[in-house]
């Protein structure tokens, strides 16, 4: 993947060796936040204010960090007030690119740029860190605002809500302790375990890592067993922050990642609600699996040597669900 230092690119992947094995994820650097009026968010500095058509969005369709923040652009309606670039699939030496030789990889359509890392010299000429995806930019103030996505998702619930007049809220203030303490279990078992299971250099790391996975998808199963949601009867963004992992596991994480005890279509419950979400309008044209498929099989040939991309199995996403059957509000 790559990694600035003051600002210089070096090829370096991700060094387990002082963790144990582990792969330890960075932290994002970019921690403002777009307000409703401009005023300071949680982290940050003020003068990021909801207005359409000033942010861009850089993201990959392979990224599921990227996904959460392009799910909830289409929920809230905002694609005609935030523009987006699409990086190519493959991630090699010079990290996420802007190649266009792949359906649906646009370049940069905002600077022209040639490498994602030129948007955070671009906002830092001395950064040091990965230069990941997603990136939201201000094209007024000419640098970024954020990429840490689980903000961004934040910001995008509410924060345009005048704009668009859409209301919708994925993070409602009764159900954020229940919300936080999912993701909170959520990430570090599922949305991030899949990553230290394959990404981990020795088997006591793969070993932590796996079996808190399904132990989670176990807890999960048992309560959509009984839930429409994870909340209950409420879609929030738990279940959205969740759903872009489950939506490439089948594919990608059961066999490139050895989270290979049991798929989700094992899972009759997560199955069909993945199916649900997957149907919800706007949602099916967040997922490319061209992208998924072809990025972790090409990119990471420390895993997949030979860069083979499977034929995998053919998944009907679109088949009923019957979640109905359970209470929604």
């Amino acid at each position: 993947m790559g990694v600035l230092v003051d600002g210089e690119w070096q090829n370096t992947w991700y060094d387990t060796s002082a963790s144990g094995g582990k792969f330890e994820r960075s932290a994002a650097k970019f921690r403002n936040w777009v307000t409703e009026d401009g005023s300071a968010g949680i982290s940050g500095e003020a003068g990021f204010p909801a207005q359409s058509g000033r942010y861009h969005l850089y993201v990959s369709y392979a990224c599921p960090w990227a996904h959460r923040v392009l799910i909830f652009r289409a929920l809230k309606g905002l694609q005609d007030h935030i523009s987006v670039s699409v990086v190519h699939p493959d991630m090699l030496e010079d990290g996420w690119t802007f190649d266009t030789d792949f359906n649906g990889a646009t370049g940069d359509t905002l600077a022209g740029g040639k490498y994602a890392r030129d948007i955070y010299l671009k906002a830092a000429p001395k950064f040091s860190g990965r230069a990941t995806v997603p990136i939201l930019w201000d094209i007024q103030k000419n640098t970024i605002v954020s990429n840490e996505s689980s903000e961004i998702i934040r910001m995008f619930n509410s924060a345009f809500d005048p704009v668009t007049g859409n209301e919708d809220d994925y993070w409602p203030l009764a159900l954020r302790d229940q919300i936080e303490a999912l993701n909170d279990r959520i990430y570090n078992t599922v949305n991030n375990g899949v990553y230290q299971a394959g990404f981990a250099t020795s088997q006591d790391a793969y070993e932590g890592a796996v079996y808190p996975l399904f132990d989670s998808l176990d807890w999960i199963e048992s309560n959509l067993s009984k839930n429409r949601y994870l909340t209950g009867s409420k879609l929030t963004e738990a279940d959205w922050r969740l759903f872009t992992t489950l939506v490439r596991f089948d594919l990608v994480y059961h066999l490139h990642f050895k989270c290979n005890r049991k798929r989700i279509i094992d899972y009759p419950n997560i199955w069909a609600y993945t199916r649900e979400l997957y149907q919800i309008p706007n949602i099916d044209d967040t997922v490319h699996f061209d992208h998924i498929v072809r990025h972790y099989h090409y990119s990471h040939n420390m895993i997949n040597p030979n860069r083979i991309i499977p034929i995998n199995p053919i998944l009907d996403f679109s088949a009923p669900h019957d979640r109905g059957r359970l209470k929604a509000i």
